[in-house]
């Protein structure tokens, strides 16, 4: 894929399995937004097929790809001051007829998917009330709503504190569901995810489980960062240390 005469991605071929939770890392201008809005159908392929559930993507139309896939943005903002919960009913359209109103068991599902994100009774709150990361947590709320077989983020800790991060990645572990997510923290993935995928100036230079991914020198060739990588029955730790500099690496 180009931006003009710039390659922003390229040769980059990746599967997630059913229930898994695939990882996408690598450092500013990677590639890794414009994967995900590749897979969730947002941004079209120059080239290469997309399929969901082994159907072309594009084969499904926006409905058919909705009531299979939710997708949650880095910034999705709005001028209008919503309700909580009319956001998150927004999950439930495709799944309603041409002239369906919400249903009882709409509700249900909207109400679940708030409390879920730890906003259980914020569905009469107004969105120009809400912090930051009480937005971010809607939009999850909103994605959870549509019930989707594929859920996938680009970097969904934006705005949330610590205490959330972990709360969140929590819950997208616990799901039934296939996730693919964009993170900056390489712990955090190392943590949660089953798989990791590695982009680097729009190309795929690694992939895999975290443990056979994940090493100092893949760290510092690729985020320019030393790191301490503890690995122990196929699980692995990743403790940061410092950025490194072109003197540290000759």
């Amino acid at each position: 894929m180009k931006a003009g005469s710039t390659t922003i991605l390229e040769d980059v071929d990746v599967s997630v399995a059913a229930g898994q939770v695939l990882g996408v890392i690598g450092p500013n201008g990677s590639g890794k937004s414009t994967l995900v809005r590749c897979l969730a159908g947002i941004t079209p392929a120059d080239s290469g097929t997309v399929t969901l559930d082994g159907d072309v993507l594009t084969d499904l139309g926006v409905r058919g790809v909705a009531r299979r896939l939710a997708f949650v943005g880095q910034a999705e903002h709005t001028d209008i001051d919503h309700r909580v919960d009319d956001v998150v009913r927004l999950g439930r359209l495709p799944h309603r007829g041409r002239f369906g109103g919400a249903t009882a068991a709409d509700t249900t599902i909207c109400e679940a998917a708030l409390a879920a994100v730890g906003l259980g009774g914020f569905g009469s709150r107004h969105w120009n009330g809400l912090s930051g990361g009480e937005r971010q947590r809607v939009h999850i709320a909103r994605a959870l709503a549509q019930e989707p077989h594929v859920l996938i983020l680009d970097e969904p800790l934006n705005h949330l504190d610590i205490h959330h991060q972990f709360e969140l990645l929590d819950l997208l572990r616990a799901l039934p569901t296939t996730v693919v997510i964009v993170l900056h923290d390489i712990p955090l993935a190392a943590r949660y995810c089953d798989e990791l995928l590695v982009l680097d100036e729009g190309r795929a230079v690694a992939a895999g489980a975290p443990a056979d991914v994940l090493s100092p020198t893949l760290i510092a060739d690729v985020f320019r960062v030393q790191a301490d990588v503890k690995k122990s029955d196929r699980q692995v730790s990743v403790e940061l240390v410092g950025t490194l500099t072109s003197a540290t690496t000759e």
